[in-house]
């Protein structure tokens, strides 16, 4: 099958996973174990370990904030939604604070304070295409004259009333990418035979160079720099 450039590039990563498992990402691209310590307190607590560790990548490849955001999670805070349809079947007012948090673009919302960030920010869910999405909208940007891109890809934990009934790598996890145009490593695609839908826990596998493919609804391939 013949691998077609996307035109795209990874400049960066970073890789976070909530416990000690395969693939641990390589320790120039990993965050610390303990997401979050630079966020202010009153921030930092609305955030469960992955929305901590989502904000702690996107500080560390966008350290002046200059770069637009695109942030992807197929079911985001799953706990959290699904807490607040039990308290209102049960009659119970809603937290203003947990509905403002279950929203999909909470985290960036969050970092954005934190970080004073200006540029344009993004969320998005894709049914399990997320890393293509995210990929998409990079190219968008960067079509638009903007240096570079910074794309997450996070799960956070699934609740447990959702277990059995969709793919989600197991436990907390985040990868996150700066993406240019033309410098970095370029990404190769082609569509592959038998799509699948790739979570942030196999991202960080295949960028730890663990398996030469990326399986997804596209076959991704890092090519030489």
């Amino acid at each position: 099958m013949t691998i077609m450039s996307f035109s795209i590039h990874l400049e960066d990563w970073r890789g976070w996973i909530a416990a000690e498992a395969t693939p641990t990402p390589d320790p120039r691209h990993r965050i610390s174990a303990q997401p979050g310590n630079d966020l202010p307190a009153m921030l930092r607590r609305r955030l469960d370990s992955a929305g901590r560790a989502t904000c702690e990548i996107l500080a560390a490849l966008d350290p002046g904030s200059d770069f637009p955001l695109v942030h992807a999670s197929r079911h985001g805070d799953t706990t959290r939604s699904l807490a607040m349809l039990e308290a209102l079947q049960r009659g119970e007012p809603i937290s203003p604070t947990h509905f403002s948090m279950s929203v999909h673009n909470a985290l960036l919302g969050v970092h954005s304070i934190a970080r004073q960030h200006h540029r344009p920010i993004q969320a998005l869910g894709a049914c399990g295409d997320e890393f293509d999405a995210i990929l998409a909208e990079a190219k968008g940007y960067l079509v638009e004259g903007y240096q570079a891109v910074i794309a997450v890809f996070s799960e956070c934990v699934l609740a447990s009333a959702y277990h059995g009934c969709t793919e989600h790598p197991g436990i907390p996890c985040a990868v996150g990418l700066r993406l240019t145009l033309n410098t970095g490593q370029p990404l190769l695609s082609s569509d592959p035979a038998h799509p699948t839908h790739p979570t942030p826990l196999e991202v960080i596998s295949w960028l730890n160079g663990d398996s030469p493919y990326l399986e997804g609804r596209r076959r991704w391939e890092l090519g030489t720099t």
